[in-house]
């Protein structure tokens, strides 16, 4: 059809949401009147007739049910913008990409898609295409985009990625997570595009093949890991004291066979489990290890304690890992028979835990199903339940074992090696990696081992090229940086380069920045500073009545004072590792005027809060003058050097409750709740990254209240029924007659409950394994039921507000409640630049 000289294409038509099974009249009938058509969240199984819409530039077709790419797409010449996530297209047909010489955008992700066509390497103008969370074994055919920006192929099953795609290119950004690559390795994507093209270009010089596995050690308290650790190492019993055991995290590498092992043995005190996710990271195979002889089969508590607990936190953190299970101190228990009994009962509780997670799964996946046959509005939710389900983590059977025997080290041995060379548990245990990699690598390990080397390996990292640089002439700074940040991603050493004030420091032994974390989190806090000495409290200037403080303080308000914090981190400095350098400790440990690295890296990992002590009194203070700016004669009475809030050593919530008062009824509520359950420490990390962005607030052990503007949003953990959730709360506000209702329609604490929102969803994405359920409870008395929230996700992005339409929403029991107190409302007129 001819376009005439005075057509004025309509710009936008939408109908999501609407439970659309087949494209309406209202559509079709648009033909050339309609430049972006939006048929997002409906239940279209095809949508015959769309061809007619010939001047189509962006069409939306995700979250329906598609099984089938739409071959009349392929008419759509004139199609800039394509998004079809969220479906079930499980293939594509050639001939549909080569018609769409002005496609630029290209999301096909979460679909079950298990190749791609040919032809889509002729879409020339291409710049973004999403390919997450398929069935791909291959992107070769990508190699023909030279002018894509941005790819996304997360959650595939890609083994190898093809250099041409890095390599004299425009991509800017690239993600590959949840891939079993083996070359590039998954660690070198870690580090972006630039890392990867380093890679390749290294990569054509020569290459090696490496076995690796980063093997982490967990289990309560005195279970054994230790133990394990050492005997592993020495290929022979050893006997670790108790005064030995693992405070914190400790470090070595291990050759079994022809696999290098990087072991990572984590204290069993739940101080220490705050600092875990820190170090936690996919792709890790995790030995669990459980004290048979204090093992109870009677007492549920026992096998919650000493397995459950550990499975599912990492379960929530790498849903991928594998676990194997080892059973210690079999040596003291009754005999055989109480072993193997012991052995059985744990198998089949963790896969009765398993099962009954999935069972949870699927029933949490119904009732959303159930939910979207009303309101066709949680694909999304749908997709992670069913990503979880997927996604099992994997537990070997128990095996017991006797740590005083030779011989049984040599079977864990064998076991452990069994298992990595099973490559259906371990697909990607071959890393091909650039001979200049490997070299590096062994130059640093060669540097640690020099007599001359400073024990701290705290280096810049100009220090670093220049000591390489004598070994390996031809290294730059462009090669040094890409190889860093792989050995920084498998655990050699430590950069933290995207933290400004430490982008050009690198921990050469990582087991350093350990043992000065456990200075400071640790189960016995209270005794260490009631050992601080006369002499180490007068070089801090300080008496032993301020000790008396700081203890008093940590016990009643969880707050350790900084200068409390310089005093310990001397100490062990000193100690642990014999260094007494003066500038060195006003670097790491700090000063009066300035936090060291340790305060800055604790409160980066979100382990503790910044916390303002109380000044003193200032007699000789100015006066102050209305309508004149006060400024103190010194600075330093606002007592710069605080102090640090750690949530997690928090007792009650009796400051949090005399503030907030009692829960009404009418409050506004926002209800999260977590499946299979809330990772440990969750919300402690959530107290922190809210009380950072608010800096008016009080803590307790569960609750937490934040103030603006007079506002007051409380968020609190909770259990009802076994399920865990947080729940958020506003006081509503009620405004007098003349009051203009159009104004005030949105509730204003809206805003800060969207905060909060939002980082609890950020915070909630460093779990893959977890599933989120957001809604809002009916608020008459008695009534069970809920208002779940469409479209939930959506709050990471920049359409916060308008979520919900209606003026009046009913719940199953009759009762009526206003929109704008369920869900975020406002009038047409707030613009984009007014949200948060």
């Amino acid at each position: 059809m001819a376009q005439s000289n005075d057509f004025k294409p309509r710009e936008k038509s939408d109908f999501s949401r609407q439970k659309l099974k087949k494209l309406p009249k209202e559509v079709l009938c648009l033909s050339t009147d309609v430049l972006s058509l939006n048929l997002k969240n409906n239940r279209l199984k095809s949508v015959s007739g769309i061809s007619a819409l010939c001047y189509l530039k962006e069409l939306n077709l995700s979250a329906n049910d598609l099984s089938e790419f739409p071959q009349e797409i392929e008419e759509l010449s004139n199609l800039e913008i394509l998004y079809l996530s969220q479906n079930n297209i499980t293939k594509i047909p050639e001939g549909v990409f080569s018609q769409l010489e002005k496609l630029q955008f290209l999301k096909l992700s979460t679909n079950c898609l298990k190749e791609l066509p040919l032809d889509l390497g002729q879409c020339k103008s291409l710049r973004y295409l999403n390919l997450s969370n398929n069935h791909l074994e291959d992107v070769k055919v990508l190699e023909a985009l030279c002018g894509l920006k941005e790819l996304y192929v997360k959650n595939n099953k890609l083994t190898e990625l093809p250099s041409r795609l890095f390599l004299n290119t425009d991509l800017t950004k690239f993600k590959a997570d949840g891939n079993p690559l083996r070359k590039p390795p998954e660690e070198v994507c870690a580090g972006g595009v630039k890392s990867i093209k380093h890679y390749f270009s290294s990569l054509g010089i020569s290459e090696q093949c490496v076995r690796r596995v980063k093997t982490m050690f967990l289990g309560s308290s005195m279970a054994g890991k230790s133990t394990i650790c050492y005997s592993l190492r020495k290929g022979l019993p050893v006997e670790v004291d108790v005064a030995d055991r693992t405070v914190g995290i400790e470090i070595s590498e291990v050759q079994l066979g022809d696999v290098h092992f990087l072991f990572w043995d984590f204290a069993g005190h739940e101080e220490y489990y705050f600092t875990h996710h820190v170090f936690i990271t996919p792709q890790a195979f995790v030995i669990l290890t459980v004290n048979l002889a204090s093992y109870d089969i009677k007492n549920p508590q026992s096998f919650k304690d000493c397995v459950s607990f550990w499975i599912k936190n990492v379960q929530l953190r790498v849903p991928n890992a594998v676990v194997l299970v080892v059973g210690t101190h079999s040596d003291e228990c009754r005999g055989v028979e109480d072993v193997q009994e012991k052995k059985e009962d744990i198998d089949k509780k963790i896969r009765d835990m398993l099962q009954e997670r999935k069972a949870n799964l699927e029933r949490w996946k119904s009732n959303l199903e159930e939910d979207q046959n009303k309101t066709a509005q949680f694909s999304d939710q749908l997709r992670k339940f069913q990503h979880c389900a997927e996604h099992n983590i994997k537990v070997l059977d128990l095996v017991a074992m006797d740590c005083t025997k030779p011989e049984e080290i040599e079977k864990i041995q064998n076991c452990i090696l069994c298992q990595v060379n099973d490559k259906t548990l371990f697909p990607n245990i071959e890393k091909i990696l650039p001979q200049l990699y490997q070299e590096v690598e062994s130059s640093i390990k060669e540097l640690k081992e020099d007599t001359d080397f400073s024990g701290h390996g705290v280096m810049s990292f100009e220090e670093i090229l220049n000591e390489l640089k004598g070994k390996l002439e031809k290294l730059d700074q462009e090669d040094l940086q890409p190889i860093l940040r792989y050995l920084h991603q498998i655990g050699i050493i430590v950069w933290y380069e995207e933290i400004a004030d430490l982008k050009e420091t690198v921990f050469v032994e990582p087991s350093f920045l350990i043992k000065l974390f456990k200075t400071v989190v640790r189960h016995d806090l209270v005794d260490q500073l009631q050992g601080i000495s006369r002499d180490e409290l007068m070089e801090e200037r300080s008496l032993s009545v301020q000790r008396d403080k700081w203890i008093n303080d940590l016990k009643g308000k969880a707050t350790l004072h900084s200068a409390a914090i310089r005093v310990l981190l001397r100490k062990s400095l000193r100690k642990e590792l014999e260094i007494d350098d003066k500038d060195f400790f006003d670097v790491v440990v700090g000063t009066r005027s300035s936090d060291g690295m340790v305060l800055g890296l604790l409160q980066q990992f979100e382990i503790c809060l910044p916390a303002q002590l109380t000044s003193p009194l200032n007699p000789e203070a100015r006066d102050f003058v209305p309508k004149e700016r006060w400024e103190p004669l010194d600075t330093s009475v606002y007592n710069r050097d605080g102090a640090c809030l750690f949530p997690s050593h928090l007792k009650d919530n009796s400051v949090v409750l005399k503030m907030w008062g009692e829960d009404r009824n009418d409050d506004i509520q926002v209800q999260v709740y977590f499946l299979p359950e809330m990772p440990h420490g969750f919300f402690q990390r959530l107290i922190i990254k809210i009380c950072s962005f608010y800096p008016v607030h009080w803590v307790g052990k569960d609750h937490c209240l934040v103030c603006a503007s007079n506002r007051l949003v409380l968020f609190k953990e909770k259990c009802l029924s076994g399920d865990q959730l947080i729940e958020i709360r506003c006081k509503r506000q009620h405004h007098s007659a003349h009051v203009n209702t159009a104004v005030d329609m949105r509730c204003p604490s809206w805003d800060m409950i969207l905060v909060v929102l939002r980082r609890l969803i950020e915070l909630a994405q460093q779990w893959p394994g977890l599933c989120l359920y957001v809604c809002s409870p009916c608020t008459e008395d008695g009534c069970s039921d809920h208002f779940a929230w469409p479209d939930w996700k959506e709050l990471n992005g920049h359409n916060l507000y308008n979520i919900q339409k209606d003026d009046k929403m009913v719940c199953c029991n009759g009762h009526t409640h206003r929109t704008e107190l369920l869900f975020p409302k406002v009038p047409k007129a707030r613009s984009k630049s007014d949200n948060d």
